[in-house]
């Protein structure tokens, strides 16, 4: 091929060539929207706020309950006996009552500890009453003014040969789970002996 031709070839290839760059450069350009994220647009919507302090409980619903009367207590109670529960061989039965003399309602459950004593602030003699629990425990709520009653069964000292006899004054009585007791005057004879039980109680009941 002649230099001259060859010349004409190459100057119409570089034409071509321009003509295309031309062509792409003055093009309209390609809209940009993939991988693209709208500004301000996140993947949680706008309207998805955080809830107020407290929305998802009421001031009201704490959940407290509120507190039941509590025990009696021997401070706010007076004692007494009712014998007309009669006796059996060498026993006495009698009725125990427990009185609310306070201005609230107090709750009574369970077993009082009863002893007897040479007098109001004397010592326990012998041993303490031993419970009966044939009687079920129950709920006694005293309003004030109300009584509580147990069973309280003595035994008669006499009946016992090995009984070191002395005299009693009356009855020391220790309401349900209080250290604190009643002393109620009821002169009596009881032993000294230690493992001489003359005292049974039951658990209190209504009146």
């Amino acid at each position: 091929m002649s230099s001259q031709r060859m010349s004409r070839v190459f100057v119409s290839t570089t034409a071509v060539a321009a003509a295309a760059l031309m062509l792409t450069a003055c093009g309209p350009s390609q809209p940009q929207t993939q991988g693209t994220t709208t500004p301000g647009t996140t993947s949680a919507s706008p309207s998805t706020t955080p809830a107020s302090p407290g929305a998802s409980q009421s001031p009201s619903s704490s959940g407290t309950t509120q507190a039941g009367p509590g025990l009696c207590k021997a401070a706010t109670l007076s004692a007494a006996t009712d014998a007309s529960g009669g006796g059996a061989a060498g026993s006495v039965y009698m009725k125990l009552n427990l009185t609310n003399t306070g201005t609230a309602p107090c709750l009574l459950k369970g077993y009082p500890g009863v002893s007897l004593t040479a007098n109001a602030d004397g010592a326990p003699i012998g041993a303490a009453a031993t419970r009966d629990e044939t009687t079920p425990i129950a709920d006694v709520l005293l309003a004030p003014g109300q009584a509580g009653t147990a069973v309280l069964r003595y035994t008669q000292a006499a009946n016992y040969s090995d009984c070191a006899l002395t005299d009693a004054a009356g009855y020391r009585i220790y309401p349900p789970e209080d250290t604190a007791s009643l002393f109620l005057p009821q002169p009596t004879s009881a032993c000294s002996n230690a493992n001489i039980a003359l005292l049974s109680v039951g658990a209190f009941q209504p009146a």
